[in-house]
């Protein structure tokens, strides 16, 4: 039994970590877009409100990619916590279980990132109008 508690401790640990790692990416994204939108507005350049889309989507990809791997590795917990005793090999390979789970393209669009990231994307859009427009 310990080695199965140790087996899902692992697994666990994986789990936190890409918790962790999409928490930090919405937050630099956050950042880096409020950045820009100051440099914007400090040099009255709207190329840099332009440059606020390229670290929004690619933090919005890379967010997508930690939660299918997320995804992944709680079907693995499932996995390794329905296991005989005897079948624990620590192994930490997901590419069995990856049809148990959404694909990737369809994690980065599901509701929860949709809804954050498309708001970073929709001020973005907001704030390139007004500063359009104000010229």
């Amino acid at each position: 039994m310990d080695a199965k508690i140790a087996h899902l401790e692992l697994i666990q640990a994986v789990v936190t970590r890409m918790a962790s790692n999409s928490f930090l990416l919405k937050g630099w994204s956050v950042t880096l877009v409020a950045a820009l939108f100051a440099l914007a507005a400090d040099k009255s350049e709207v190329l840099f409100v332009y440059l606020a889309y390229f670290p929004a989507i690619s933090f919005w990809i890379l967010d997508g990619y930690f939660l299918h791997q997320e995804r992944l590795f709680r079907k693995l917990y499932d996995h390794v916590r329905a296991l005989d005793l005897s079948a624990i090999d620590f192994s930490m390979d997901t590419s069995p279980l990856t049809s148990k789970v959404d694909p990737w393209s369809a994690v980065c669009f599901s509701k929860t990132l949709r809804v954050f990231h498309g708001t970073i994307i929709g001020s973005i859009i907001v704030v390139m109008l007004v500063a359009i427009l104000g010229r």
